[in-house]
C-alpha cells in the first residue's frame, strides 16, 4: 500500500487527499521548493522508503497514455533535466503516446534472460540472469 509523498511531488501534479492517488494539472501549484520537491520532471515518491525485504504493490494505470512506473533510490537528484536509468538511481517501465512501452534500463546489455511463464495467470516476467 503506496501513500505518495507530496513534499516529493512537481507542482503540476496534484495529489488525492489521502495521497493514493495522482494526477497532471494544468496549473503549476505554487508550492515551496524544497530540496525532497521535483522541480523539472514531473515526479511523485513514496512517503515509505525500504531498504531490505520484499515489496509488491500495484499501480492502476487504464486509459493513461503517458507514464512512468519503478523504483528510485532516496539520494536520486530531483532538480533540472534528469534522465530516468539505473545509473542514476531509477528503476522503471513507461509508456509514452499511448502504444510505445520502455524498459528504462542501462548501457549493459543483457548476456542471458530468463523468461517465467504462468499461463494460467496469463503472466509472462523477464529476468536479467
Amino acid at each position: 500500500d503506496v501513500t505518495l509523498d507530496p513534499d516529493t511531488a512537481h507542482p503540476n501534479l496534484i495529489l488525492s487527499n489521502d495521497g493514493k492517488q495522482v494526477r497532471h494539472g494544468d496549473i503549476k501549484q505554487k508550492l515551496p521548493n524544497n530540496p525532497e520537491r521535483f522541480d523539472y520532471y514531473p515526479g511523485v515518491l513514496g512517503k515509505e522508503g525500504f531498504s531490505s525485504g520484499k515489496f509488491y504493490f500495484e499501480v492502476q494505470l487504464k486509459g493513461k497514455t503517458d507514464w512512468n512506473l519503478g523504483v528510485a533510490r532516496e539520494s536520486i537528484n530531483r532538480k533540472g533535466l534528469i534522465t530516468v536509468c539505473p545509473q542514476n538511481g531509477f528503476w522503471t517501465v513507461a509508456l509514452r503516446n499511448g502504444n510505445e512501452y520502455w524498459a528504462c534500463t542501462g548501457p549493459v546489455k543483457p548476456q542471458k534472460v530468463g523468461v517465467f511463464v504462468d499461463y494460467e495467470e496469463g503472466l509472462v516476467s523477464f529476468y536479467d540472469v
